[in-house]
Order: structure tokens, then sequence, then C-alpha cells
């Protein structure tokens, strides 16, 4: 385990850390003392993806309040039981603000936030919530929803995506993806088969180099028209580079790491959640809520269009941005069929924030299911 800090104070000062705790409710922050703040990254903050973009984050948060806190990270904190006791020391050594950065430390964070209720936690992706625990996402989806718009309009048909773990996270975005191509393909009327536009295939975890290249590749040399990578590394968009299929990147800019062909990439800005956060704790009116924000705070992006591109698509997807940055998000607008052709979502109603976060089945246009 790897401990990073923002200011050179050691963490073995048990003394100083315990005086940090305090025996009453949360509340504002003391006057000119530093706001602690550890985070628990899943990996490494290296791997272009999921913990590059979390690490991005914090890096943002110390750029805009450094000089109120004090910034900790761990990385490679990926077992229940690891996370658990990584938790709990960072409690018992008085952080104020702990981040659980992946779903995976959903139970281990609830747990460890029972036993210390003076300390406020967050939790990513997660939905078990305490008076000191919240929970923060962003809605990625929506950024999902105009990258498969923007195929649709090039005429992308047959999508090959390399999925990650069937949570409700990965879920809707493959859903949104797809509710997006099927609208660009109907303006851009490209013949399609309608049941089968975005084939599925897992990866069973969120980051595995070999497998997320071998699949992309698997998905190039069957014909798919275009890769969909959502693995915490941008190996799967450079793996379709290379063999000269278009690709999507997912979580940064898979440009940045290699991934020349990419179209565009789907982005997590968790800095300005970071600094909401933190800005309400200095503030004493933290409480503990279900964070849930798209392009109209900031907390998604698109990487720039690549230069295969064309200047009329982007139009188009950057108007529909627009809109979603005004606060209409049309990603889970019904009406809405599940494979089976049911229909999930009325005619002139849209999912509620409920169903997008438990979100367990697959919208028709999707091939494929979620593995056992």
């Amino acid at each position: 385990m790897r401990w990073k800090k923002s200011a050179a104070v050691l963490l073995s000062l048990a003394a100083f850390c315990l005086f940090a705790l305090s025996l009453g409710a949360p509340g504002a922050q003391a006057a000119g003392k530093k706001l602690r703040v550890a985070f628990v990254l899943l990996e490494s903050i290296d791997d272009h993806g999921w913990n590059t973009a979390h690490h991005d984050g914090i890096e943002y948060l110390k750029q805009r309040l450094g000089d109120q806190v004090e910034v900790s990270y761990i990385e490679n904190v990926a077992d229940p039981g690891q996370a658990e006791r990584v938790l709990r020391e960072c409690a018992r050594q008085g952080y104020d603000l702990i981040f659980g950065t992946t779903f995976g430390h959903m139970e281990p964070i609830y747990k460890v936030a029972g036993e210390f209720p003076n300390t406020r936690f967050m939790h990513c992706a997660g939905f078990k919530t305490r008076p000191n625990l919240g929970t923060y996402m962003v809605r990625i989806e929506q950024a999902e929803y105009l990258a498969g718009y923007m195929a649709g309009l090039m005429g992308f048909r047959n999508v090959g995506t390399v999925a990650t773990m069937p949570i409700p996270e990965v879920v809707r975005g493959i859903n949104a993806f797809t509710l997006g191509l099927l609208r660009g393909l109907g303006e851009s009327r490209t013949p399609h088969d309608a049941a089968r536009v975005n084939t599925i295939v897992w990866l069973k975890s969120w980051r595995a180099a070999k497998s997320e290249t071998a699949l992309a590749e698997r998905l190039a040399a069957s014909g798919h028209d275009l890769v969909r990578a959502m693995a915490d590394t941008s190996d799967s968009s450079v793996a379709a580079c290379r063999k000269g299929v278009p690709a999507i990147g997912y979580g940064t800019d898979s440009v940045k790491y290699g991934a020349a062909c990419a179209l565009t990439s789907t982005i997590f800005e968790w800095g300005r959640v970071y600094e909401d956060v933190v800005q309400a704790v200095l503030a004493g009116t933290w409480k503990s809520e279900e964070v849930f924000t798209g392009f109209e705070a900031g907390g998604i992006a698109l990487a720039p269009f690549g230069k295969a591109v064309p200047k009329a698509v982007a139009a188009k997807v950057l108007a529909l941005k627009a809109k979603m940055a005004a606060g209409e998000d049309m990603s889970f607008a019904g009406p809405v069929c599940d494979q089976a052709g049911t229909e999930r979502i009325k005619m002139d109603g849209k999912a509620s924030d409920k169903e997008l976060l438990s979100m367990l089945w697959f919208v028709k246009g999707v091939s494929g299911s979620l593995p056992k």
C-alpha cells in the first residue's frame, strides 16, 4: 500500500492525528485548521482510466483548495477486507472526510462509518447511506448517450462493447450508448437491425490488460465496425486501433494513452464533485445525501472529437450536450423497451434516479446478457 500526501505531515504522528477526532457531531471546520481528506483508490493512479480520473479530481481539489485541505490517497485497495482495514485506519488517524472511490468499497465503508459516527464518509457509485455517509456518482450515461448518438450519425451499426462488471453503473452506460446509437442511426437513415446494434462481451473485471486486448481484437476480427471501451484502462481502445477499427474511450481521453483512432471518450470529471463536497464540509453545511450530477454541474465531459468525426456530426452532438447542460436530459426519455420488447419507460416519461441507479436490464438494441 502506498500513501501520497499533499503536506509534510507524517502519518506516524499518532497523537496529532488522534487530536483531530471530534467528540461532537460534524460541523464547520475550525478556523485555521486544515481539513484532512483521504481517498481510497481501487487500483493505481496510472491505469489511464477510472483511477487516473479520480487522481485528476484529487489534483483539481488540491489546486482549488490547497491552502484549506491536507489530502492523502491510498492506491490498490480492491479486496473488501483490505478496504475495511484501510478505511478504519484512516478514521483512526483522524481524517475528517474519507472517500471510497469504487462500488466494491460499499460494504466496508458502510461498516466503518457505523464505527466512527463523527467522521464523514462519501462512497462512489454505491447506494447505502448513514447520517455520516453519503454517496456520489456522475451521470456518465449522458456522455454515453452522446457518444452513441455520434456513432449512429456516422453510420456505425455493429458496435462491440468491452463491458466490465454487471452492476447498474455499467448497465445504464451500455443502455444509454445504445439508445443514442439508435437515435443517430435513425437520423442518418442508416439501415440497421434495431435489435442488434451493440454487442456486449464481458471482461468480468474492472481491469485486465490482456483480456481487454483479446476481447477488443475478437470484436474487430468478427466484423464489428466500432469498439466501445468501458474498462479502467485504454487497452481495448488501443487494441482496436491496432486492428484498424475506430474506438470510443472511457473514463479519460484514450487518445492521450495511445488510442489515436478514438472518435471521442466519455470522461469522468470528479474534481468539481470533490470541491463541492469539501466546500460543504468546510462551511458546516455538509449532510448525508446521494449526489448524482452530470453536464449541468461539470461532473462529466466528452473528449475532443477525432479528425474522423465530420463537423456536422460534431455540431449535432454538441447541440444535445448544451441541452443536457441546461437540464434537459434525454438519455432515458421514453418510450424505452427492453430486449424482450416490454415497455420499461413510457412515452413522455423518463427514468427516475432510483431506476437508473438500480438498472439491471438491457434496452432493445443490445445483443448479449448479464453474466451469471
